[in-house]
């Protein structure tokens, strides 16, 4: 009996040791292709969730595959701590082993990545001299022309997801104490703009913004994701 008991337990390490070493490999080799087919210049960290990892290869089915990608530049704007969760990913043994990752598919993918207010401010007009996110929300410091002269003020803005990139809106403003009035409608003319960024990695497109201390949270989600289908970005 003891004998039959110490081979169940190396039966079971076996199994555990070698369903780790399997899952590590797939994980290094989605990370290595989606490495080259976006042209990063860091390896992703690539998580495969679920254990045991041999019975999702083996049907075919992933329940959660996490990406964190970490800096990304898509048509020249630059993101910052970019995260891809992939749900219910099909992929064959065949193809997780050999890294042809063209041939997944995922029915739903979340990504997530920070905007920072520097990156914000170089698509600002001139007049713009910070951003920042506090109690009133989002406020864009700055001078800004009324009737000709300079007025230094502050204006609450919103952010919204569009088809063109994170559109940026005054909603009201703030002059310093005795000074010159600023119209809303003058800054919401010349000081409403947009920052090109309309989608994060695998073609997910912006769902949503959350402006926080250390920048815009951008959220975007794609679904029915064929990864042979999505363009690399430049």
């Amino acid at each position: 009996m003891r004998t039959l008991l110490i081979l169940v337990v190396i039966l079971a390490i076996a199994l555990i040791v070698g369903d780790r070493v399997g899952a590590v490999f797939a994980q290094k080799e989605i990370a290595g292709h989606i490495q080259s087919e976006y042209n990063l210049s860091a390896q992703p960290q690539v998580s495969i969730d679920g254990i045991p990892f041999l019975t999702q290869a083996l049907s075919g089915s992933y329940g959660k595959i996490d990406v964190r990608v970490g800096d990304w530049t898509v048509q020249k704007v630059s993101v910052h701590d970019v995260d891809v969760a992939l749900t219910d990913v099909s992929a064959s043994v065949s193809d997780v082993m050999n890294g042809r990752t063209s041939a997944f598919v995922a029915a739903n993918a979340t990504a997530t990545a920070l905007v920072t207010y520097d990156t914000v401010k170089t698509y600002a007009p001139s007049e713009v001299e910070s951003l920042s996110y506090g109690a009133d929300g989002l406020s864009v410091k700055g001078s800004f022309p009324v009737g000709g002269v300079s007025v230094p003020g502050t204006v609450i803005v919103t952010v919204t997801p569009t088809d063109d990139g994170i559109e940026i809106t005054p909603t009201s403003v703030k002059t310093l104490a005795g000074g010159i009035p600023i119209p809303l409608a003058s800054v919401r003319k010349s000081l409403t703009f947009t920052v090109p960024l309309k989608q994060l990695p695998l073609g997910a497109k912006l769902t949503s913004i959350q402006p926080g201390a250390q920048g815009l949270k951008a959220t975007a989600t794609a679904q029915n994701v064929h990864f042979s289908d999505v363009p690399v970005s430049k």
